[in-house]
This record gives C-alpha cells, sequence and structure tokens, in this order.
C-alpha cells in the first residue's frame, strides 16, 4: 500500500517554487528516502542524487573549494543528498553552492545526527525550509482509507505502531521481527555515533525504564540512580534521544501558581511499536495494564504529527497539581489554552474547577469514539 505524506506537497513547492535548500529531518526508517525519490521522479530535468555513505561525494562535498564542487554538480538541475550527515561541513559547503549556482535545486535528507551537529543552521540562516517526518500518521493513513477501517484497526496500531514497512506484513510474527530488528540495528545508532557510549546497553536500559513511565511524571533523579549514572548525563541521553525522533517531552504548565508541578517533564514515544518492543510486550489489550497510558501516549504523538503535517505551531503541556487535579494535554498558541482529557473509554465532561477558576473552561475530551476530530 503507498501512503502519500502529508508533507509531500509543501516540500515540492518549497523546492521548487520557494527556492528554498530543503532539509527534510527524521528517524531511521521513517521513509525520507523513499519520500524524496517520490518527488524527484515528478520532476523533468537532470538529477543528480547521492549517497553520503559513498566517500568519493564526502571529499568533495566537504572541500570548501567550488570549482571541485561545480565540477560534480554542473549541468544538473537538481542536487538530493540522503543521509547527508555524513559530510563534514556540509551547511558552508551548501551555502557556497547556493550563493554561486541560485538555480540549482536542493533536497537534503538526514537523520538527528544532521540536526545535534547544528551542521546546516548557522551557515545556511534564511536559505533553508526544515520539515521533520515522523512514523505514518492516522491522517495520512485516512488518504487510503477511512475513518471506519482505522477504527477497527486501532488495536494493532496501539500496539504495533505506524512505521512505514509494517504497511507490508500481515501477520503478528513479521512486525514483531521487524520492531525487533529496527530496535537492535537502527535506533541507537545516531545516538551511540554522538556519544561516548561504546555500546546501546546503558542507552536500552534507560529506553526501557521510559517506556514503563509514559503518561507519568519523570524523575531523572530516580533514572540516574536507578541506571549508576549522574543527573547530567541522563539529561543528556534523553535529550539526545528526543533529537534522535525516539522519544519526546511534555513540560508541566504552570503560571507559578504555587500548587502547580512545573519542574518534572513527562517522556511519550514517537511509535508505540517501538515501545512495546522495549518491553518485550505485543499483548492484545484486553491482556495489557498499561492501555490508559498507551492512549495517552498515541493521541498526544499523532496531534503532534497532525499539527506538524499542517504547518500548525502550538506550544504542548500536560497540567497537574500538588492536590491531584490534572489535565493530561495542553496546547498553548497565542496566549489561548485548550485543554485536552484523554481517555480509552471515558471522560468527564469539564476541566478540573482549579483549571477552570484559572485557565477558563476551553476544554476537549478525546475517546475511542472521537479521537478522528483531533488528529485527521
Amino acid at each position: 500500500m503507498t501512503i502519500e505524506r502529508a508533507s509531500a506537497k509543501i516540500i515540492e513547492k518549497s523546492l521548487l517554487q520557494d527556492k528554498k535548500i530543503v532539509i527534510l529531518f527524521g528517524a531511521r526508517q521513517t521513509g525520507k528516502t523513499t519520500l524524496s525519490h517520490n518527488l524527484l521522479d515528478q520532476i523533468d530535468g537532470r538529477i543528480l542524487r547521492i549517497n553520503a555513505d559513498e566517500l568519493k561525494y564526502i571529499d568533495v562535498l566537504s572541500s570548501r573549494d567550488f570549482s571541485k564542487m561545480q565540477l560534480l554538480v554542473g549541468g544538473y538541475d537538481v542536487l538530493f543528498i540522503d543521509e547527508a550527515q555524513r559530510i563534514p561541513d556540509l551547511g558552508i559547503n551548501l551555502k557556497i553552492i547556493y550563493d554561486n549556482m541560485p538555480d540549482l535545486k536542493i533536497l537534503v535528507t538526514g537523520s538527528s545526527s544532521f540536526d545535534l551537529a547544528n551542521i546546516v543552521n548557522e551557515p545556511l540562516t534564511g536559505r533553508t525550509a526544515t520539515f521533520k517526518l515522523y512514523p505514518i500518521s492516522l491522517q495520512e493513513l485516512k488518504a487510503t482509507t477511512n475513518v471506519f477501517e482505522i477504527q477497527n484497526r486501532l488495536e494493532e496500531y496501539l500496539v504495533y505502531g505506524l512505521y512505514p514497512e509494517l504497511m507490508q506484513y500481515g501477520n503478528a510474527a513479521d512486525k514483531e521481527r521487524y520492531l525487533l530488528e529496527l530496535s537492535n540495528s537502527y535506533l541507537y545508532k545516531d545516538v551511540l555515533e554522538l556519544s561516548n557510549i561504546r555500546n546501546s546497553s546503558q542507552i536500552s536500559k534507560l529506553l526501557k525504564l521510559l517506556a514503563f513511565q509514559i503518561g507519568s511524571m519523570v524523575s531523572v533523579n530516580e533514572l540516574a540512580q536507578n541506571l549508576g549514572m549522574s543527573q547530567e548525563t541522563v539529561s543528556s541521553y534523553i535529550d539526545l534521544l528526543e533529537k534522535s525522533f525516539i522519544v519526546f517531552r511534555l513540560s508541566g504548565f504552570s503560571k507559578n501558581l504555587r500548587k502547580e508541578i512545573s519542574k518534572r517533564d513527562k517522556i511519550f514515544f514517537w511509535d508505540l511499536g517501538v515501545r512495546n518492543c522495549l518491553i518485550n510486550n505485543f499483548a492484545p489489550l484486553n491482556l495489557r495494564n498499561d492501555v490508559g497510558a498507551m492512549w495517552e501516549n498515541f493521541i498526544i504523538a499523532e496531534r503532534l504529527k497532525y499539527l506538524s503535517n499542517n504547518n500548525q505551531f502550538v506550544t504542548p503541556h500536560f497540567w497537574r497539581t500538588y492536590t491531584g487535579a490534572e489535565v493530561d494535554y495542553v496546547e498553548e498558541k497565542n496566549g489561548e489554552l485548550t485543554a485536552y482529557e484523554i481517555k480509552f473509554k471515558k471522560a468527564r465532561n469539564k476541566a478540573p474547577q482549579t483549571w477552570i477558576d484559572n485557565y477558563g473552561s476551553n476544554f476537549h475530551c478525546i475517546t475511542r469514539e472521537n479521537f478522528w476530530e483531533y488528529v485527521m
């Protein structure tokens, strides 16, 4: 099944009409290369497709010598560089090409290290259009099916996630095998390359602890004690995992009311299949005790994908007081707040009174019966 990515048209516009260097970030295996080739196949003109794993290209594209780079890219209409984080000083070299060959269209993909190494941000200020590609979203699935079918397959998506390659597997064993291979071979690769960790065991242990705590506030101090690491090291690893598009965090919302909890984050996974693989639990929902937390993770991740795909920008939070009042998810935009309760089975009709008294009554309940209104 071919699924058109929601960002494809705006990426194409940025590349062809806006004359920007298009940079496509995303975790490994989310389909960056496939999306790029699909876009390029629809473009007229000569296209130079470069895999940055090949040394012959790295030497030229890191040379800062326009005469050398012109020999490589001259005569082409489009330059595509895949996994461009392999190329040292790429940002300044792309700037040289862009400034000297303004008609050349440039598309670049990179995983987390591309962003972490800050290769392109400074040299290319004002010259780029940046996009992030996540696992398949429900909004993208809806383009090839309908809400009824998605609702019927909800358990599958909660248990196995939405990585693109999973769409071709028809049975549980193949899905589990793929997720195990993904976790063992790809998941930690960028983090390991960008840190001093010699093996993935520390990262794996940290991720497993985080996987058991989705929906709960995370104590970095407790994680550090459990792992025998310093708090600074644990914080740096979480930062790397977030920039590798494996996890994301929500901060506690607060206007400095003394009773509000604001110093701890919640940490969620961009894909529940990866999360369930880490804890080795692909059991059906009726045999699990973590369905509520999974549903909260699923809806928040899908909501954030939806907002990103549609160029809507909000600041996401959760909200909780020391007395136990809480809101699962809060969006802050242009000074306005919207509160969301996320419950798999049933939800209350209004926000906690403390929230209403301080922040208003703009409140929604998201359940299995209406989730598509918020994520599609």
